[in-house]
């Protein structure tokens, strides 16, 4: 499965979903390969409830087709059946109805050497609206602070001052309010 990145659409109530149902429990991770970056494939378990299951059916994640040859091929049609479920009563991520897949969106953070680098590394350029006609605003991203779930607009005084590794773009403070994100109290 693949779940929307942080900077993403969704990507915060993913991550809480996915938090309220293991941190702090023990799991057990069924697997038996690596990924490229040395990260360990495989399904993760809370007693016999399948984590990875349960994060589709809720529409927290995406059934990642493209790499399907690693889910055994009796589970392949139940995960593919819990996405598509998800999607055709619209929970979670797909309320909205135009979700980005995260691979999607990690292909166009990529930045400089053609890769991402360090998980949540990546510099993420969004273009500027065009101007309204109010010159006291700036203009540019929303960024938030993946750490504290705080965004700040860039007429806000600690808009400099997140540094790279915790920050996420958003194009609209409603996206990063969908995200969970809320204004810093020092924003105007």
């Amino acid at each position: 499965i693949d779940a929307p990145e942080m900077g993403q659409e969704f990507g915060r109530v993913a991550k809480e979903s996915l938090a309220r149902m293991v941190f702090g429990r023990e799991v057990r991770i069924s697997w038996q390969k690596r990924d490229r970056y040395d990260r360990i494939l495989g399904r993760v378990f809370l007693g016999s409830a399948d984590v990875n299951l349960t994060q589709l059916r809720s529409g927290m994640a995406w059934y990642y087709r493209a790499y399907e040859s690693d889910v055994p091929s009796a589970d392949r049609p139940t995960f593919a059946r819990a996405e598509d479920e998800a999607r055709g009563t619209n929970r979670g991520l797909w309320r909205s109805g135009k979700a980005t897949p995260p691979w999607e969106y990690r292909a166009s953070t990529r930045v400089g050497t053609g890769r991402a680098g360090p998980e949540g590394a990546a510099t993420r350029t969004i273009s500027a609206p065009p101007a309204t006609g109010n010159p006291g605003r700036s203009f540019g991203a929303v960024r938030g602070n993946q750490n504290s779930g705080i965004y700040h607009l860039p007429d806000c005084p600690d808009y400099e001052k997140i540094s790279l590794r915790n920050r996420v773009s958003f194009r609209t403070e409603s996206e990063a309010k969908a995200n969970g994100f809320r204004k810093a109290r020092n924003c105007p």
